[in-house]
């Protein structure tokens, strides 16, 4: 990633989904993990807001999004993230297999982050992607294992997931001058 800006949205639009998947695995998760959950969506949050305001204070610097065709793919991906989430949740609804919706959700997240590793020209994109495609896969072992619902087990991966990035984006961002 080049551009301080694009690093600051990172931290802001990053973080702010690692708290959403976090509340997601508040859902139903072991009582013992509960108070670890709300911890790291509160540093999820914190980093989200950071990000923001950095964000906005950096705006008229450069992004990977100045160019016409960055930001028509950007759309494009983020569009059909949207639309093929929604239609596989409203599938999984109308099948009564509710308790799939976060695992498509995160197959659906995780595989846009392949599509927007060419929009930004990042290749961590490819390893957030690929580690929460992998975090799918095993979460339903997971969620047996112990014995929780799967939204738990593959909210706080992706919370993790997230947040680790967001983290990233923020440190290499407050180091760019560009």
């Amino acid at each position: 990633m080049k551009y301080k800006r694009d690093q600051m949205m990172y931290a802001a639009i990053l973080g702010w989904f690692s708290f959403c998947w976090f509340g997601w695995a508040q859902a139903d998760p072991r009582a013992d993990w509960r108070i670890w959950i709300a911890l790291a969506d509160g540093i999820a949050l914190l980093v989200s807001f950071a990000g923001g305001i950095l964000s906005f204070r950096n705006w008229h610097k450069a992004s990977a999004l100045d160019k016409n065709s960055s930001w028509k793919w950007y759309l494009i991906f983020l569009i059909s993230e949207f639309v093929l989430a929604l239609i596989g949740a409203v599938f999984l609804i109308s099948k009564n297999q509710i308790n799939y919706i976060s695992l498509w959700i995160s197959f659906v997240v995780a595989i846009h982050f392949f599509g927007l590793k060419f929009v930004f020209r990042d290749y961590s994109l490819f390893v957030l992607g690929g580690i929460m495609l992998f975090m799918t896969i095993i979460a339903h072992p997971l969620a047996n294992y112990f014995n929780v619902d799967q939204s738990a087990i593959i909210g706080i991966a992706n919370g993790f997931c997230l947040l680790v990035f967001a983290l990233i984006g923020l440190r290499l961002g407050l180091r760019k001058n560009k």
